[in-house]
């Protein structure tokens, strides 16, 4: 029977339940590193808890995870099962944001922590790549039992009302201790250590030093001191190079020997050779004579090879590029601005000498952008049909990558190479989001490239974070368009063409984002002698705001037709507004036009006022009585004046986009535009005028709202 009192409700006896589960799976089935995850009751970010084999430092990006996202733990958790993955190129491939951050060779396994009611959180186990590519069943079933033995752990917690989540911060599992060593033995090991003529220290799991010997501490230039304790980056200016701490980190995840050659300045070549394995790092350190050659013939362990060239990086600083291009594409709005960066980032960046960006629209793949390749060649792959068998297409396809080291390759595929003939090595990588076919993306390389197991998965992860970009921007692309026609569809296609009056209108959105602004214009014909200029802005930046500002178009249109005074056709329409109830207000200019007599009346909802501009040049701000926006007060009126219009004179009706910018005086800025008006307006085509006010606004300070603008001139045929 269970408990459900006494140290069984206790979080720090249950956290050791916990503890023993996860190192109990890790010494079962051989795995190097193990991650602990639950989800505390309630919420909806999965908490790592726990873990084996592994810094903190390096489990970091992993503390805190929504559950939503795609990654194999949460994916383990909805889909109630052990997901497997035996290869770093697989695991690029499903899941690239995991690739980016860990780009090594390991075999993972994730499983939920589950009962028959609840699922309590999941464990991630690593393997080097000498595991074989399958789980054994003993290994699996050792992986279930413990997840089962961890949920009932769990379970009897919440049963207790206490869960185990001790701290915020995961608890690292201490490395099993072997038996008490003799102390004469542990000190000639010491002596034995120190008397060795090559450089030998240790790292423990998160990078620092815990031993180094007298000669490790002569070949890099530092007292034991100054270094015990440290990551050696950090202490050794000539070690900060993301490709030393990269070799460290390989070690610690992959749990296979690695090495870099590194030069302690002015002159000397020193090889680091590391051997990882539960406990730390063991690092051997011996003058390299020469790139690329190791200090003794008879040398046991992994060559030290100089870090490599550029375009062959796939470590720290391969990492480093794909992050930055990620945060990038983060902020690239349409599917343009997506190739455009791509093209731009990926040939400096990672290698290769062209590329070819490729979106599959209706059934065929069309090229976005390239680089590096000519214009003829492109025109081979653009517009292909994705059933045309060739290789951008079948790799969509497939959606798995081919990578062409060389012709020779290429040829041994029998695949069809004359389009390709103008580069040597060849990678082609599909483009998926959220398992839907994007595209393709094809990168050339002038000489043979050997595509090793490291960069093939990092190229993997670009395509995947390319294939998320892309699918977003399509997406923008397509609501962009749409809520542009939709604005588009509701203001005047054209403005009617009235006796004694010409005009010009503008209308400019504010630029970037998908908003759909509430300003508009019209013109309406009351009477062969008498017309209704109106102008507006309806608050907010959205379908919403559009919706209405389609509502209080036609309103005004209906009210002036009938021959209602500006300040009634206001009145009018407020009543609507607040009838309504969209909880939006709405700035609205009437002015009423009969040139035949020589005045205009006015009326204004809060709106920015109108600039006449006299024959003589002379400009001034209408002097129009403020009236409440419509849509707050029912009951508001709306008072009606009457001004001169002489032939000439140009009179100018906008939105508040016009003059209004962060932080310039708006009372300055009409000031401008006045000027600007009155220098711009004696124009003989109203087109220029509307031309230069536009770009004076656009010139004076940035724009962040939509602009509306009609102007009107009396004494000219329209």
């Amino acid at each position: 029977m269970r408990r459900r009192t006494g140290t069984q409700a206790d979080p720090a006896t249950h956290a050791e339940a916990l503890d023993s589960v996860l190192a109990d799976v890790v010494g079962l089935t051989g795995a190097s590193v193990g991650l602990l995850f639950l989800l505390p009751p309630g919420e909806r970010m999965l908490r790592l808890t726990a873990a084996s084999g592994v810094s903190r430092r390096i489990a970091a990006p992993w503390e805190r995870i929504p559950v939503q996202e795609h990654i194999p733990v949460t994916d383990a958790m909805r889909q109630r099962r052990l997901v497997w993955l035996n290869s770093q190129e697989e695991l690029a491939r499903r899941y690239p944001r995991l690739g980016i951050v860990l780009p090594y060779d390991f075999m993972l396994a994730a499983a939920p922590l589950t009962d028959d009611e609840t699922v309590w959180g999941g464990i991630v186990l690593l393997w080097p790549v000498w595991h074989p590519p399958q789980l054994s069943r003993a290994e699996r079933e050792t992986i279930e039992a413990c997840c089962r033995r961890g949920a009932g752990v769990l379970r009897e917690a919440a049963g207790g009302g206490r869960p185990p989540l001790s701290g915020d911060e995961p608890r690292l599992l201490s490395s099993p201790v072997p038996r008490e060593s003799d102390p004469a033995q542990a000190a000639a090991a010491l002596g034995f250590a120190q008397r060795l003529p090559v450089g030998c220290c240790a790292l423990d799991l998160d990078g620092r030093i815990t031993f180094i010997n007298s000669a490790a501490a002569d070949l890099v230039g530092a007292g034991a001191a100054v270094l015990l304790g440290r990551r050696p980056w950090e202490v050794l200016l000539w070690l900060r190079d993301p490709v030393f701490e990269d070799r460290y980190r390989e070690a610690v995840v992959a749990r296979r020997p690695t090495s870099f050659t590194a030069l302690r300045p002015p002159d000397t070549r020193l090889c680091f050779q590391l051997y990882p394995d539960h406990s730390g790092i063991s690092v051997h350190i011996t003058p390299s004579s020469a790139p690329g050659t190791s200090p003794a013939a008879d040398q046991v362990g992994p060559e030290c090879e100089p870090p490599p060239p550029r375009a062959a990086q796939v470590g720290a600083t391969a990492l480093y590029n794909l992050t930055h291009l990620a945060s990038a594409l983060a902020e690239a709005a349409g599917v343009r601005d997506v190739g455009e960066l791509v093209a731009d980032q990926i040939v400096p960046a990672f290698g290769p000498s062209a590329m070819a960006l490729l979106a599959a629209e209706d059934g065929r793949l069309r090229v976005i952008t390239h680089r590096g390749w000519p214009g003829e060649l492109v025109d081979r792959f653009d517009a292909a049909p994705l059933a045309s068998g060739t290789l951008t297409a079948q790799v969509l396809a497939t959606g798995v990558p081919r990578f062409f080291g060389s012709v020779a390759d290429l040829e041994d595929d029998r695949l069809e190479v004359s389009y390709l003939d103008t580069m040597a090595a060849w990678a082609f990588l599909p483009l998926f989001a959220s398992g839907r076919p994007v595209g393709t993306l094809v990168l050339g390389y002038d000489r043979p490239h050997p595509f090793a197991p490291a960069e093939r998965a990092l190229l993997t992860s670009l395509a995947g974070l390319l294939a998320q970009s892309t699918a977003r921007a399509r997406h923008y692309d397509a609501k962009h368009t749409l809520a542009h026609a939709l604005q588009n569809s509701l203001l005047p296609r054209r403005l009617p063409k009235l006796s004694g009056l010409s005009t010009a209108t503008r209308y400019l959105p504010a630029g970037d984002g998908l908003d759909i602004g509430g300003d508009f214009y019209d013109l309406i014909r009351c009477d062969p002698g008498s017309a209704v200029a109106a102008v507006g802005d309806v608050q907010g930046h959205n379908p919403a705001a559009a919706a209405l500002m389609g509502q209080v178009r036609t309103a005004v249109h209906a009210h002036a037709t009938g021959g209602a005074p500006p300040g009634d056709v206001l009145a009018r329409t407020n009543r609507l507004l607040n009838d309504l109830e969209s909880g939006l207000f709405t700035s609205c200019l009437i002015t009423q036009l009969e040139p035949g007599r020589r005045h205009a009346r006015f009326a204004t909802a809060g709106h920015p006022p109108p600039l006449l501009r006299h024959p003589d040049g002379r400009t001034e701000v209408v002097d129009v009585p403020p009236g409440l926006l419509l849509g707050i007060d029912p009951d508001a009126g709306y008072t009606t004046v009457r001004i001169p219009l002489p032939p000439g004179a140009v009179l100018a009706l906008y939105t508040d986009g016009l003059v209004e910018a962060p932080g310039v005086d708006l009372d300055e800025a009409t000031g401008a535009l006045v000027r600007e008006l009155a220098r711009a307006g004696g124009r003989e085509d109203l087109e220029d005028v509307a031309d230069a006010l536009v770009r004076h606004a656009r010139r004076s300070a940035p724009r962040h709202d939509d602009i509306a603008l009609i102007l009107l001139r009396t004494g000219a045929s329209g």
